[in-house]
Order: structure tokens, then sequence, then C-alpha cells
């Protein structure tokens, strides 16, 4: 079965709950008999920090001091159900969740994370970047200089991908000074605003993103009519 068009959705800044629910609608939609696929495009309307599946086995008690310590920062503390550790998100970056239908694409799990890093790769080569680069497992993402510059972590359920990438455009990146992101002791994090000296918005790039999604995946993006404000089945809150 040959996959259908890509559809996407922007959802503009919103609640990090927001792209969640967004999500969540999109992962049942595709897991059904001939569902559509998505590409869900979100801004953290504020500062969260979310913890992974890896996070768990930290063990319930530290779990629970750690979110009472990050929550007295003033930012938000999710649980996701994806790969990967402690990380996190805010206004200044772009969240980008590809609902795809691995089956039906033929795409292995270690392709499709490899199709994300090469999307945030072509990105950061149609700035001016071409120095980023994707390093070997079980390091993902893409650095620059060292530094990450785009984080990964997905989830995989009845063949349907959820979760994605996060990529610092311009980001307030003290906010990572507080976490060891992604578990990664003495690397740093990096965003577009600080390797390119000048600001980069996350509006700037939707377009080039969207260019090097299409080229990583062979895809066909589609562009269905947003209605003004929010979906009502977007969370506010």
């Amino acid at each position: 079965m040959e996959p259908g068009a890509v559809r996407v959705l922007r959802l503009g800044r919103v609640p990090y709950a927001g792209s969640l629910a967004a999500q969540e609608r999109c992962v049942r939609e595709a897991a059904a008999a001939g569902g559509r696929e998505a590409l869900v495009l979100s801004e953290p309307a504020g500062p969260v920090y979310t913890a992974g599946l890896r996070a768990a086995a930290a063990g319930e008690a530290e779990a629970r001091e750690q979110e009472r310590r990050l929550r007295a920062l003033g930012a938000g503390f999710r649980r996701a159900a994806r790969g990967g550790l402690l990380t996190f998100h805010g206004p200044g970056q772009l969240l980008a969740y590809p609902v795809l239908h691995l089956l039906r694409r033929r795409l292995p799990l270690r392709r499709f994370v490899a199709g994300l890093e090469a999307a945030a790769l072509g990105l950061c080569r149609r700035l001016a970047l071409p120095r980023a680069q994707a390093l070997p497992p079980p390091r993902t993402g893409v650095w620059l200089r060292g530094r990450k510059i785009c984080a990964i972590g997905v989830h995989c359920g009845r063949h349907v991908t959820s979760h994605g990438l996060a990529l610092n455009c311009c980001t307030d990146l003290r906010w990572f000074d507080h976490i060891v992101p992604c578990g990664l002791e003495g690397l740093g994090v990096t965003s577009l605003s600080e390797e390119l000296q000048r600001h980069v918005t996350v509006d700037e790039i939707l377009e080039p993103f969207l260019d090097a999604f299409q080229e990583a995946f062979q895809c066909t993006l589609t562009f269905p009519e947003e209605p003004a404000g929010l979906p009502p089945w977007v969370e506010e809150t």
C-alpha cells in the first residue's frame, strides 16, 4: 500500500498540552484503516520540562523531587511517552511531531529517526550552517561544535509514530542550565540565533524546514485550510 500525502497542522504558539492534544488526535486518525498521516508543528507558549520514558528508571522519589525543583523555577513539568530522558521546551523552539504509519511506508524506526536528523540537517544547510552534523548512535539529534541544536525523542505504537524533534531557534538557553539535557554530561546546547548571531524566529524557519522535511522523507505535504484560533480539540491550558 502506497502512503498518502502528509497534511501539515500548524498550531503556532500554543501551550505544550495543546501540541500533545493535537498529536494524540492525529495518532488516532493515522492508526485507523486508511487513516491520514500528519506533521504537527508548534512553538511552546511557555517553559516546560519533559521527562521521557528512560527518566522513569531513576525512581519515583527522585523523580518527584526533580519535578518539585523544576516547577519552583516557574516552568511546567510533564511526563512524556517518548524515548529519552529529560529535556526542555519553550518559546523560540520549533516542535515538529510527524505522525507517520511506518508499516505503510515500509520505513524502519531507525530510518525514521535518521530522517528527522536529515530534515534538521537540511534546514541547517539552507541557513548556511554546513557544519551541523548527526553523531553515531546512541547519540541522536543534530549538533554544532559539540553542542546540541536539535533534540529528538520519538514513540511508536501500532506502527504509528509520535513526538519527534525540538529545534532551538531563539530559545532562552538558560533554562537548560538546570538539567543535564538528554542525560549527556558535559555537553551543551545552542540555537540558530546563537550560531547565526542574529534573532531567528520559529516563523522564519518554517518554510525551509518543510522543504527539508519533504526532501528527507520523499513525501508530499498538504496544507488544509486552518480556522482562525486553535481547533476546539486543542487544550489551551
